[in-house]
């Protein structure tokens, strides 16, 4: 298939800039296996499902992984920017910088405060260890573990997709917006937006309902920002993600599913998670591993029933992801109705509720 397949026209004004308040006040497009559409509210997702369902969050956090300093050779300076993408080790990083052609392996990095009067707690540095390949730049800091953690919290700021970014600047706000109220486990450098829209009452409402709800890990990485370069889809590269499935959560769910339970991905990161972890035979086993999963029309999903995602960019992996999940027609549909309906797109947008087509 060709990128052609996959663009569409968006207006401007309906990227989403702030997300609804309360989050579940979010739209929701029901969109039918027979092809139908229903406009509802995430509040709503209660009545849309079954006793015995299932949900399967992902529950990274996200990290203050946008960095602003100054890069240092031979006393010579310029100003850079770096994108935490995925982590090493305990004092490794890589990451996408900006101007990334101007540094060199060697090169020192000072991020955050770096006048003569910084401190370690207002300054962090690093040492220019490789450049990728695919534009990427791994990071050695001098600190390590938890300290270079607490480092980058300080000097860090919310890492915005660029469609917001580019429109505004990043705020206190943004530290809880663009954060699950289920996060656990540091990692991430962009926010799975799906989840966004669930509050601690609808929560408590869909187990009420009889809709279990489970947690897997999977840290987002800067990659998912970045376009698809290739004219054929085949040829498209996908950047790794780690993940991990508990051998309880992989357990309840191949019970839920033994049972006629049905499994509804809250968002693409689990999807692609989950379908990571199980095996030709659709048995979902325990998973600590790094993934590349690229899904496009014609793959054959093995553990996803249903997928509940938000509205994604033109020509984007996502895009690509939920027309193989739904069927790409279906999807081109679906976005018509969306745009010309209102919807909100993006990180901070509306959500779809999507079901499998086999």
């Amino acid at each position: 298939m060709q990128l052609a397949d996959f663009d569409f026209e968006l207006p401007d004004d309906r990227i989403a800039l702030r997300p609804a308040v309360p989050r579940d006040a979010a739209r929701l497009l029901c969109v039918e296996r027979a092809g139908g559409f229903a406009d509802m509210r995430v509040a709503d997702l209660p009545d849309l499902l079954r006793a015995g369902d299932a949900l399967v969050f992902n529950d990274t956090r996200v990290i203050p992984a946008r960095l602003f300093g100054i890069r240092d050779r031979d006393g010579q300076t310029c100003a850079v920017e770096a994108t935490l993408h995925q982590r090493l080790d305990a004092a490794r990083w890589t990451a996408f910088m900006r101007p990334g052609k101007r540094l060199k392996p060697g090169d020192r990095v000072v991020f955050g405060e770096h006048s003569d009067r910084a401190c370690a707690l207002t300054s962090l540095t690093a040492t220019v260890a490789a450049k990728g390949e695919g534009g990427e730049v791994t990071l050695a800091f001098d600190l390590a573990g938890p300290d270079l953690d607490l480092a980058i919290a300080g000097n860090g700021m919310m890492p915005l997709p660029p469609y917001i970014a580019a429109k505004r600047g990043e705020d206190e706000q943004d530290r809880l917006d663009y954060q699950t109220v289920y996060a656990r486990v540091d990692g991430s450098v962009a926010a799975p937006t799906a989840g966004l829209h669930f509050t601690p009452d609808l929560l408590r409402r869909l187990a009420e309902h009889g809709v279990s709800s489970h947690f897997v890990t999977l840290h987002v990485g800067a990659g998912t920002f970045l376009p698809v370069k290739v004219e054929r889809i085949a040829e498209h590269r996908m950047h790794a993600e780690f993940g991990e499935v508990g051998a309880d959560v992989a357990d309840a769910l191949n019970r839920i599913r033994a049972k006629g339970g049905r499994i509804i991905c809250v968002g693409t990161t689990s999807l692609r998670l989950l379908e990571s972890a199980t095996d030709d035979d659709g048995v979902i086993r325990p998973y600590a591993s790094s993934t590349s999963i690229f899904i496009t029309p014609g793959y054959r999903f093995r553990a996803a029933d249903g997928l509940m995602t938000n509205f994604h960019l033109p020509k984007s992996t996502l895009f690509m992801l939920t027309s193989a999940f739904s069927g790409l027609e279906t999807m081109r549909r679906a976005y018509a109705h969306a745009i010309a309906s209102g919807y909100r797109f993006y990180s901070y947008g509306d959500a779809s509720l999507l079901w499998r087509v086999d």
